[in-house]
């Protein structure tokens, strides 16, 4: 049994990719179906999928790395040399600490953001939904959720963090000489947006609207900030009227396109507009970047802003690497306990069961001399007598087998495991 961890992230493929393999919650349940009917052992298996990061955990046959990668870059539309040139893939010891950093946001744009551990645990419950979760991965992800609490209980490495949506609203007052004279649109209803609606409320902006697919959730949102509320599809007619857009649908297309930009900024007589495309895939058109009035941030170009206070956390850093270490040790040494090879479990399972099997074979022996009306205390002392004797027959037998040296040891081991309880026979009074 091996593990491994196969995939891509913010320090290794552009955004574009990243897009390319962005998987909605909602559909980690039949790409894991998907992905595990394509192989003839199937293996366990977790899709983590988020901004920064589409990562897929396995546990069974290291045979199967190879044939993952291949079907992940098929699904993303992209050939498997393109994917192995920006994909990592990690195994067991270096799978189980890279797992760790993550849940622990060691391996975030934004270090030590905490918002990666719970997008970690819902991608496992879907895993487990999907009955992809097997008792390695269960292990691995409960092991990892312990460790980011110890990292965040015991170390600052989440102090001084500035999040995605804080630094948007740093870049946005760097444009504007004050918040409270802008209009601001959020395009989604999702987390990121409610987290961009607050940071923003709490600068007063003149206006504030929430444009959703869905009415009533946008509208739910737009409550808590007195904000107006309007339909995704108004968005291109309604653009000019705000000063900054900030975006995040799960959409696998573009919904803000050039066109409806160029129009808005001709409306606004080329009024400066603030844009913050927190999606992947893109929801704003890569191309109205390049527009002399727009002024538009990706979640790759926040990177520079958000490690802001990085070098006050890099004290923190080295101790959570330390529990960390820990962590890994403890997830290797119970993964090597249960190796059929070299493991005990396999072993003890194997005592089990032969012990059962003496056990049921004694007591069918008995309830036979019951049934013929044998005493009862008879039955129990031949009960008790059989099963002592199937007990010890093999170990008493090694005790007389081997050259004098081999019975030496033996009879050290047997000492150990049965007579521990006792002292030993020199320091015996007679």
């Amino acid at each position: 049994m091996s593990v491994w961890a196969l995939g891509i992230n913010h320090n290794t493929a552009p955004l574009d990719l990243r897009g390319r393999f962005a998987f909605a919650l909602d559909q980690i349940q039949p790409t894991l179906h998907g992905y595990r009917q394509s192989l003839a052992r199937q293996p366990e298996a977790t899709l983590l999928s988020t901004c920064n990061r589409t990562e897929l955990y396995g546990a069974g046959d290291q045979s199967a790395v190879d044939p993952t990668l291949d079907w992940l870059a098929q699904t993303g539309g992209v050939s498997g040399d393109v994917l192995r040139d920006h994909a990592y893939v990690l195994r067991d010891d270096q799978a189980a600490r890279h797992a760790f950093r993550v849940a622990s946001g060691l391996d975030s744009m934004v270090l030590g953001e905490a918002q990666i551990l719970g997008q970690m645990k819902d991608a496992v419950r879907a895993a487990s939904d999907a009955g992809a979760l097997g008792t390695t991965l269960h292990q691995l992800f409960q092991r990892s959720f312990a460790v980011a609490k110890e990292v965040r209980s015991s170390t600052e490495i989440g102090a001084h963090s500035i999040s995605m949506t804080a630094a948007a609203v740093r870049l946005a007052s760097q444009l504007f000489e004050d918040l409270r004279d802008i209009k601001v649109l959020f395009v989604g209803a999702g987390e990121m947006i409610e987290l961009a609606a607050t940071h923003f409320a709490a600068k007063t902006p003149k206006g504030m609207a929430i444009a959703n697919r869905t009415l009533e959730r946008g509208e739910k949102l737009a409550s808590r900030f007195g904000a107006q509320v309007m339909r995704l599809a108004d968005v291109p007619d309604r653009l000019h009227e705000f000063d900054a857009v900030i975006s995040c649908t799960a959409s696998t297309l573009p919904i803000i396109g050039l066109g409806a930009v160029e129009r808005a900024l001709k409306k606004r007589r080329h009024r400066p507009m603030f844009m913050v495309d927190l999606a992947v895939p893109r929801d704003i058109e890569a191309e109205v970047k390049a527009l002399p009035d727009v002024y538009l941030y990706t979640v790759d170009d926040l990177a520079t802003v958000v490690q802001t206070g990085k070098d006050h956390r890099q004290a923190a850093v080295a101790q959570a690497e330390a529990i960390i270490d820990a962590g890994v040790l403890s997830f290797m040494h119970w993964m090597e306990q249960r190796d059929p090879a070299h493991g005990v479990v396999p072993l003890i399972q194997q005592i089990n069961a032969q012990a059962d099997e003496w056990r049921t074979t004694e007591m069918a022996r008995a309830r036979r001399l019951l049934a013929k009306g044998e005493p009862i205390e008879a039955v129990l002392e031949a009960l008790s007598r059989g099963l002592t004797q199937k007990m010890l027959h093999g170990t008493l037998a090694e005790l007389h087998t081997g050259d004098l040296a081999t019975r030496a040891v033996t009879a050290q081991t047997v000492s150990r495991l049965f007579l521990r309880d006792e002292p030993p026979k020199s320091s015996r009074r007679t």
